[in-house]
This record gives C-alpha cells, sequence and structure tokens, in this order.
C-alpha cells in the first residue's frame, strides 16, 4: 500500500513539473512578444527560487537566462548582465556534471563565451576560439540540434570579417537551424526561441541588402504573431521605409 501511496505521489509531482514549466514556457512567450522584460525577470527568479527543479526545467531555465542575458547586453545593462550570466553558467555546470544533453550545454556554452566577450572585450581572443569549438560540438554531438547551428551562424556574424567572420555564412547556419526547428511543429508553437531565429534571419537577408527576402521573413512573423511589438512597431516599418527611399 506504501509502495502504491509512493508512486501515486511520484506521478503527481512529475504532472506537477510538467504544468509548471508549461506556465513558465507560457508566460516567457507572452513577456517576449509584447517587450515585458520585466516579467522575463520574474519568471527566471521564479523558476531559480524552486526547489527540486528538474534537469529538464534547469535546462529551460538556462534558456530563459539565455534570452535575458542577451536582453541586457543589447541594452547596455552590462552588470545585470554579469550577474544573470553567471547564475546560468553555474546551471551549465551542474548540468554538464550530470552528462545531460551535452550537444545543447556545448550550444549554451557557445553563446555564454560570447557574452563574455560582449561584457568585457579583454576576453575575447581567448572566448571567442572557445565559443566556436563548444558551437562544434554541440552539432558534432547531435547533427539534428538546431540550437547548435545558430551558435555557429552568431561565430560567424559576429566575428570580423578580417578574421574570417562571414554573415552570408552565418545566414547559411540559420537556415540549416530553421530547417531542423521545423522538421517539430511542436517546437515551433509559441517558442520564443523560434521568433527570435527567424528575427536573427531577416536581419541577416537586411544586413546582406536582401531586402525582399528579409520582407517575406518578417511577414511570416506577422502572420504567425500579429501583436509581436518588436517586428511590427520596429523592424518591419525600418524595412519598408528602407525600400521605399532605394
Amino acid at each position: 500500500m506504501q509502495r502504491k501511496n509512493y508512486r501515486i505521489i511520484i506521478l503527481l509531482l512529475i504532472f506537477f513539473s510538467a504544468e509548471l514549466e508549461a506556465s513558465f514556457r507560457s508566460e516567457i512567450y507572452y513577456a517576449y512578444i509584447n517587450n515585458k522584460m520585466e516579467l522575463w525577470k520574474v519568471v527566471i527568479d521564479s523558476m531559480d527560487a524552486f526547489k527540486g527543479k528538474s534537469n529538464n526545467m534547469m535546462l529551460e531555465l538556462i534558456n530563459y537566462q539565455y534570452g535575458y542575458v542577451g536582453y541586457c547586453i543589447g541594452f547596455n545593462k552590462k552588470e545585470e548582465a554579469k550577474i544573470y550570466l553567471d547564475l546560468a553558467i553555474k546551471n551549465i555546470e551542474y548540468l554538464e556534471k550530470e552528462k545531460y544533453n551535452l550537444s545543447l550545454i556545448n550550444a549554451y556554452k557557445s553563446a555564454f563565451y560570447g557574452f563574455r566577450m560582449s561584457i568585457n572585450k579583454l576576453f575575447t581572443p581567448v572566448m571567442g576560439i572557445k565559443s566556436i569549438e563548444s558551437a562544434r560540438s554541440a552539432v558534432e554531438l547531435d547533427k539534428e540540434n538546431y540550437f547548435g547551428y545558430i551558435q555557429l551562424g552568431n561565430c560567424e556574424f559576429y566575428m570580423p570579417s578580417a578574421l574570417g567572420g562571414s554573415k552570408i555564412e552565418a545566414l547559411e547556419y540559420y537556415l540549416k537551424a530553421k530547417e531542423l526547428i521545423e522538421k517539430k511543429p511542436d517546437d515551433t508553437n509559441k517558442n520564443w526561441n523560434y521568433l527570435s531565429l527567424l528575427i536573427v534571419i531577416g536581419q541577416s537577408y537586411y544586413y546582406l541588402d536582401e531586402y525582399n527576402s528579409a520582407k517575406l521573413v518578417y511577414e511570416k512573423i506577422l502572420d504567425l504573431e500579429p501583436g509581436f511589438l518588436y517586428v511590427r512597431d520596429e523592424l518591419y516599418p525600418q524595412l519598408l521605409k528602407k525600400m521605399e527611399n532605394l
């Protein structure tokens, strides 16, 4: 009887954890499309404080920390970026010791090396190499890991052309990532990572002066999410203005 009750408790905990993760995912998506990063921060703080996180929940938390650190760096909030980057690195180190989804772990390590370069340029020579190596390891471990290809694209996109960086090659990696994630429709549904990838592809086309291609990408995003503020109010109007002035 005790064993039966124990199994019921375990099943309830699993169900509760899954429901909680779905709730966090929904809130992050809402925060992303509505540019409410204060809500994003509340979610990751709540997840961080949650005791007894599964490895999968911790991996989700790392993803949201990754997004928040990128936001902080983009808006020159480097001190806050460093705080949340340190938390994310601690979580990465734990999952790496657990040998949990090492392909994704390497992809995040690549991104975090890149963040460290953005926060402190003195790290660039060492971190740049480590970022590339980690991204390559990610896709070597799992050829279907779209997130690994995103990081390979980021390495190419942000590396100076004098050192071998190429926005054309970056776009190829991003398109490969898009192909992979779209193989699994569930992964594209209400997923901030998917919208973020589409934005990066649109911006890559923009930088390469392929404005019609960028326009198609932004229109696809707005078909998926008409109320996406960043694309609706900034990126798409900016592109249309640029095309009008050609």
